[in-house]
Protein backbone atom coordinates (compact mmCIF):
# COMPACT_ATOMS: atom_id res chain seq x y z
CA UNK A 1 0.00 0.00 0.00
CA UNK A 2 1.30 3.59 -1.11
CA UNK A 3 0.42 6.77 0.42
CA UNK A 4 -0.05 9.22 -2.61
CA UNK A 5 2.32 12.54 -2.06
CA UNK A 6 -0.36 15.40 -1.59
CA UNK A 7 2.34 16.96 0.46
CA UNK A 8 4.46 18.11 -3.12
CA UNK A 9 1.55 19.49 -5.19
CA UNK A 10 1.35 23.30 -4.73
CA UNK A 11 -2.80 23.61 -3.83
CA UNK A 12 -2.18 21.37 -0.95
CA UNK A 13 1.31 22.62 0.52
CA UNK A 14 -1.08 26.18 0.42
CA UNK A 15 -3.95 24.94 2.10
CA UNK A 16 -1.78 23.09 4.95
CA UNK A 17 0.06 26.59 4.93
CA UNK A 18 -3.82 28.19 5.12
CA UNK A 19 -4.72 25.67 7.80
CA UNK A 20 -1.72 26.37 9.94
CA UNK A 21 -1.99 30.02 9.75
CA UNK A 22 -5.73 29.67 10.43
CA UNK A 23 -4.87 27.50 13.41
CA UNK A 24 -2.30 29.81 15.28
CA UNK A 25 -4.50 32.99 14.60
CA UNK A 26 -7.62 30.85 15.85
CA UNK A 27 -5.28 30.57 18.59
CA UNK A 28 -4.19 34.01 19.39
CA UNK A 29 -7.83 35.23 18.93
CA UNK A 30 -8.76 32.43 21.60
CA UNK A 31 -6.34 33.71 23.66
CA UNK A 32 -6.80 37.39 23.61
CA UNK A 33 -10.76 36.66 24.28
CA UNK A 34 -9.85 34.15 27.02
CA UNK A 35 -7.74 37.04 28.28
CA UNK A 36 -10.08 39.52 28.00
CA UNK A 37 -13.13 37.71 29.84
CA UNK A 38 -10.40 36.29 32.78
CA UNK A 39 -9.73 40.30 33.46
CA UNK A 40 -13.37 41.08 33.32
CA UNK A 41 -14.08 38.06 35.93
CA UNK A 42 -10.42 39.36 38.08
CA UNK A 43 -12.08 43.16 38.54
CA UNK A 44 -15.62 41.67 38.89
CA UNK A 45 -14.71 39.55 41.34
CA UNK A 46 -12.61 42.22 43.39
CA UNK A 47 -15.53 44.32 43.16
CA UNK A 48 -17.61 41.56 44.28
CA UNK A 49 -15.08 41.02 47.75
CA UNK A 50 -15.12 44.44 48.30
CA UNK A 51 -18.97 44.84 48.36
CA UNK A 52 -19.51 41.48 50.76
CA UNK A 53 -16.59 43.52 52.73
CA UNK A 54 -18.42 46.39 53.10
CA UNK A 55 -22.02 44.68 53.84
CA UNK A 56 -20.24 42.42 56.92
CA UNK A 57 -18.92 45.63 58.14
CA UNK A 58 -22.43 47.59 57.71
CA UNK A 59 -23.71 44.35 59.09
CA UNK A 60 -21.88 44.40 62.63
CA UNK A 61 -22.26 48.64 62.88
CA UNK A 62 -26.11 48.00 62.64
CA UNK A 63 -26.29 45.00 64.93
CA UNK A 64 -23.89 47.02 67.25
CA UNK A 65 -26.45 49.49 66.74
CA UNK A 66 -29.07 47.08 66.90
CA UNK A 67 -28.05 46.20 70.63
CA UNK A 68 -28.02 50.31 71.35
CA UNK A 69 -31.64 50.57 70.20
CA UNK A 70 -32.47 47.43 72.29
CA UNK A 71 -31.43 49.56 75.39
CA UNK A 72 -32.91 52.41 74.57
CA UNK A 73 -36.39 51.27 72.83
CA UNK A 74 -37.19 50.19 77.07
CA UNK A 75 -37.14 53.93 77.89
CA UNK A 76 -40.56 55.35 76.13
CA UNK A 77 -40.11 57.89 73.08
CA UNK A 78 -41.47 61.08 73.96
CA UNK A 79 -42.96 64.37 71.89
CA UNK A 80 -40.16 66.90 71.46
CA UNK A 81 -41.88 69.30 69.14
CA UNK A 82 -44.93 69.87 66.80
CA UNK A 83 -44.46 70.88 63.51
CA UNK A 84 -47.79 72.74 61.53
CA UNK A 85 -48.06 73.29 58.25
CA UNK A 86 -50.78 75.22 56.53
CA UNK A 87 -51.67 73.70 53.11
CA UNK A 88 -53.51 76.82 51.56
CA UNK A 89 -50.87 79.73 52.35
CA UNK A 90 -51.60 81.63 49.04
CA UNK A 91 -55.36 81.78 50.01
CA UNK A 92 -54.62 83.64 53.17
CA UNK A 93 -53.82 87.57 53.27
CA UNK A 94 -50.37 87.83 54.17
CA UNK A 95 -47.47 85.43 55.01
CA UNK A 96 -47.40 87.25 58.93
CA UNK A 97 -51.11 85.37 59.40
CA UNK A 98 -49.37 82.52 58.65
CA UNK A 99 -46.85 82.72 61.35
CA UNK A 100 -49.73 83.64 63.67
CA UNK A 101 -52.01 80.92 63.14
CA UNK A 102 -49.50 78.72 63.33
CA UNK A 103 -48.40 79.87 67.03
CA UNK A 104 -51.65 79.76 67.70
CA UNK A 105 -52.37 76.48 66.68
CA UNK A 106 -49.08 75.37 68.65
CA UNK A 107 -50.36 77.21 72.66
CA UNK A 108 -53.27 75.52 71.72
CA UNK A 109 -51.82 71.62 71.61
CA UNK A 110 -48.44 73.08 73.69
CA UNK A 111 -49.48 70.60 76.43
CA UNK A 112 -48.59 67.49 74.42
CA UNK A 113 -44.57 68.15 74.26
CA UNK A 114 -43.40 65.94 77.17
CA UNK A 115 -45.75 62.88 76.83
CA UNK A 116 -45.48 60.01 75.96
CA UNK A 117 -45.89 59.00 72.17
CA UNK A 118 -48.16 56.12 72.68
CA UNK A 119 -50.76 58.40 74.87
CA UNK A 120 -50.56 61.03 72.09
CA UNK A 121 -51.24 58.02 69.71
CA UNK A 122 -54.26 56.67 71.51
CA UNK A 123 -56.20 59.99 71.72
CA UNK A 124 -55.03 61.49 68.16
CA UNK A 125 -58.72 62.12 67.84
CA UNK A 126 -59.10 64.13 70.34
CA UNK A 127 -55.63 66.10 69.31
CA UNK A 128 -57.56 66.38 65.89
CA UNK A 129 -60.99 67.91 67.24
CA UNK A 130 -59.10 70.29 69.17
CA UNK A 131 -58.30 72.12 65.93
CA UNK A 132 -60.69 71.34 64.40
CA UNK A 133 -63.06 72.39 66.89
CA UNK A 134 -61.52 76.68 67.90
CA UNK A 135 -62.07 79.48 65.56
CA UNK A 136 -58.74 81.18 65.80
CA UNK A 137 -58.69 84.62 65.49
CA UNK A 138 -56.41 87.48 64.04
CA UNK A 139 -56.56 90.70 62.75
CA UNK A 140 -60.57 90.68 62.93
CA UNK A 141 -60.01 87.62 60.92
CA UNK A 142 -62.00 84.14 62.03
CA UNK A 143 -60.53 81.24 61.57
CA UNK A 144 -60.62 77.61 60.94
CA UNK A 145 -58.70 74.68 60.59
CA UNK A 146 -59.58 71.41 58.83
CA UNK A 147 -56.48 68.16 59.91
CA UNK A 148 -55.51 66.53 56.87
CA UNK A 149 -52.47 65.25 58.21
CA UNK A 150 -51.57 64.12 61.62
CA UNK A 151 -48.12 62.53 62.62
CA UNK A 152 -47.02 61.59 65.71
CA UNK A 153 -43.70 60.92 66.22
CA UNK A 154 -41.13 62.69 68.78
CA UNK A 155 -41.80 65.53 66.20
CA UNK A 156 -45.33 66.03 65.95
CA UNK A 157 -46.30 66.96 62.32
CA UNK A 158 -49.65 68.61 61.34
CA UNK A 159 -50.53 69.43 58.26
CA UNK A 160 -54.21 71.60 58.29
CA UNK A 161 -56.14 74.08 55.79
CA UNK A 162 -57.49 77.34 56.63
CA UNK A 163 -60.91 78.31 56.14
CA UNK A 164 -62.00 81.80 56.71
CA UNK A 165 -65.45 81.69 58.54
CA UNK A 166 -67.77 84.45 58.88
Amino acid sequence: MHIPPYHKKATWQRFLVGTFVGAVTAYFIFVYMHGSMYGQLLEENRDLKSEVTELKNQNEALLEDNENLDEKSKEPIKVETIEITINNEEDLPDSLIIHDLEELIKEEIIHIIGKNVSIISESDGLLKATIQNKDFTVDDFTYQFTVDTLIIHQTVKITVEADISN
